[in-house]
Parts: structure tokens; sequence; C-alpha cells
């Protein structure tokens, strides 16, 4: 067996990152994913820079593992093909806007009528109605209306920013692809199949919920106070650079005290007590006291300091850091990847392993447009006459 969905078989026809994200997790874990794409371009991402060999950094890191096959599916004989694929498929993944699928004849309902025990999961912006429902979205746009961009706040620059990085995207990937397991899962003990749906602006705010929203959790008049995570995280400056560290316990807070050279701190009843940091006036003395602090030390000094007292800390490191960094290399959190077209690249491995089922992402590569169209077809059932046809009249694309 390779991976822990062997034999499950996933048709997506998802494009940029919340679907493909989420199947290629599924195709990680060993689901057969079939990627259907338009014959134009294929999957928008194709589009994006970093582009070697017909194959692009953005589209390969989204989709491994899969086969990728191009069809017009406003072609009857197009989506023929999408109903053949689906009536075998354990699940169906789509990103369009709300009501698009039924207008293409893909709805749920359409589906249910030829398979029965689908998994038929359905990725929008904002849901399947509502006021803002029909509004086209992108990542950036989901933050701003889930809490994110309202805490990236540095207190020195207090201007609203943008996490830099597709964090509404991402999440809603995760969140598709643990409820496609889950339903898998609940398919298995009798449930049948079920229609999954993942409004954007939802997995983004649950995603943002357990930390973001701690001063907004408790209701009524006599909410408590506190200091929240966002308003607590930044970066330490030294006298060179910069570090990250988080004391969050008293054993913790004094070993800072003592790798900043102030052990004498530790009995400051300001200080020494977590009770007593929890005050505003005391929490706005020490942050002083120790910003200063770090300012006389470099980043090299401090961070051996606070290893060597036990405090949480680490360096900030830059990306190409990434591929030397000791415990990234121990894991081999980075892998390395010979595309036949597009060459050397790199991918991240997959974080969950599994000690029966392994998950494999070499498999398979990032497909090229098209790349398996006449072999998908030619599994379900197509005679080559069949793929000429339909390659001559542009119901498919075949690569030359």
């Amino acid at each position: 067996m390779s991976g822990p969905l062997n034999g499950i078989k996933v048709v997506d026809a998802s494009a940029i990152v919340s679907g493909p994200l989420a199947t290629m997790m599924l195709a990680d874990q060993g689901a057969d994913v079939i990627k259907l794409e338009p014959i134009e371009v294929g999957d928008t991402l194709r589009l994006s820079p970093f582009s070697r060999g017909g194959l692009t950094s953005f589209y390969a890191n989204c989709n491994r593992n899969k086969r990728a096959i191009a069809v017009d599916l406003t072609q009857e004989e197009g989506l023929e093909i999408a109903r053949r694929l689906i009536a075998e498929a354990d699940v169906f993944v789509q990103n369009w806007r709300p009501g698009a699928a039924d207008r293409l004849g893909l709805g749920e309902e359409a589906l249910r009528a030829i398979n029965p025990n689908l998994i038929y999961c359905s990725i929008s912006g904002y849901g399947p109605d509502g006021p803002y429902s029909q509004r086209r979205v992108y990542d950036p746009i989901i933050q701003g209306l889930s809490g994110h961009v309202a805490v990236q706040l540095n207190p020195e620059v207090p201007i609203p920013d943008l996490v830099r990085n597709i964090v509404a995207d991402k999440s809603s990937a995760y969140t598709a692809a643990q409820a496609i397991t889950a339903a898998l899962f609940a398919r298995e003990r009798g449930a049948g199949g079920q229609h999954i749906d993942i409004p954007m602006i939802d997995a983004s705010l649950a995603f943002f919920w357990p930390d973001g929203m701690l001063a907004h959790t408790f209701a009524g008049e006599d909410k408590p106070s506190g200091l929240t995570l966002y308003q607590i995280y930044r970066l330490s400056k030294t006298s060179d650079g910069h570090l990250i560290y988080f004391a969050a316990t008293d054993s913790e807070m004094h070993g800072l005290f003592r790798a900043l050279g102030h052990p004498e701190w530790i009995e400051d009843p300001r200080f020494g007590a977590a009770a007593s940091r929890s005050d505003i006036e005391n929490a706005t003395a020490l942050g002083e006291k120790i910003e200063t602090a770090m300012l006389a030390e470099t980043t090299e000094v401090l961070l051996a300091r606070m290893l060597e007292e036990d405090v949480p800390v680490g360096p900030v490191l830059d990306l190409d850091q990434l591929f030397t960094d000791p415990q990234l290399g121990h894991n081999n959190s980075i892998l390395e990847f010979e595309h036949p077209t597009a060459g050397r690249y790199h991918q991240a491995r997959p974080a969950a392993r599994f000690s029966e089922t392994a998950q494999n992402p070499k498999r398979r590569m990032p497909p090229l447009h098209g790349e398996h169209t006449e072999e998908v077809l030619g599994e379900l059932g197509y005679r080559q006459s069949d793929l000429d046809r339909l390659k001559a009249n542009s119901t498919i694309l075949i690569p030359d």
C-alpha cells in the first residue's frame, strides 16, 4: 500500500490554490487524483511567474502526484468525459462560483444521480448563498474580512497590513482535505455520499479565531481583560539584527533575565512573577528594559545565552537559509525532485508521517498541461479513433 488513501479516486476540477492544495494532500496520501483543466491554458497557476520547461513553481507546489487531463466542458462530449470520470470516483472537488456547477451540469444533484456515494466538495469564497456569494474573490479580500489584516500591526508602524502569504486559501485547503477524509470515513461506516461546503471566509475565520479573537471570546458586561498574542508578538532588535523569543512561564522569564545579564530582575516585585508582569505599567517598564539590554548585544551572543538558559528563541532565517538549517536538514523537510522538462526543483515534505502507510510525495511529478489526457481516457474505454476525433474538434488536448 502506498499511502492511507490508496484506492481512493478523486476528480479535481478546482483551480488556483484552495482546491488544488487540498487535493494534492489527498494525492500525497495515496489517492489517484485526476485534475480536470480547460484546454486553453489550464489552471490559471500555469500562467504564474517562475516558469521553466512548461511548469511554474506555483502550479508545481499545489499539483504534484496528480494526473492532468485537458477537456472543454462547454462541449457535450467534454461534459460526458467528466461525467464518466466522476461516475467512477469517490470524490469530486470544485471551487467555482456558486451556481456555476449547476449551470454546467456538474452540480451535486446531477452527479448524485450517476454516483450516489460520491463525496462532493464545493469550495467558494463566501458560501453557496448570502449577500456576498456572487462576488469574485481572492485570498487578500478574505484576509480583510476574517480578522487577519486587523491584527497585522507592528507597534512601531501601526498600519494594518496583509499576511504576506495566502493564509485564507491555504487554511481553506487544509479544511477541505480534512473534511473530505472525514466524509470518506463516515461513508465507510454507512453514512453514504454527502456534500461538503467550504466557504473560504468561514475557514479563514475558524483558522484565525483560537488566538486572534482572545479579547472577543467572552461576551457580556464583565468581559475579562489582558494582552492578546497579536499585541505581544514581535521581533526583538539586537545590536546587529533580530531575534524571536517567547517566554511564557516564570522559569523562562527568569532564564531570559539571566541571559540578558540582569538576574536581579528575578527579585524585582514588578517582574519576578507572572501576576505582576500582567500589570500594564509593569509590562511596559519591563519591555523597555529588555529592549535596552538586547540592543547592547549581538544576535549571535544573545542566541547562545538564551539557548543556554532554555529560553524559547530562534533566529530570523531568510528564505535561502531554510535550505541549510540543521533541523530542517535533519528532518529532510525540503525535498529535491527532477522533472523531465522543468529540471531540478524543491518541495516541502508532507508534514504528517504515517508509520504503516507512508506518504510518497515523489510518486508523480506535477503534470504538464493535458499530459495524461490520452492515458486517462483510455482507461475510460475511449479508442484511439475517439481520441483523434475529440482532439481534432478541440474537445480535448493531447500534447504532441
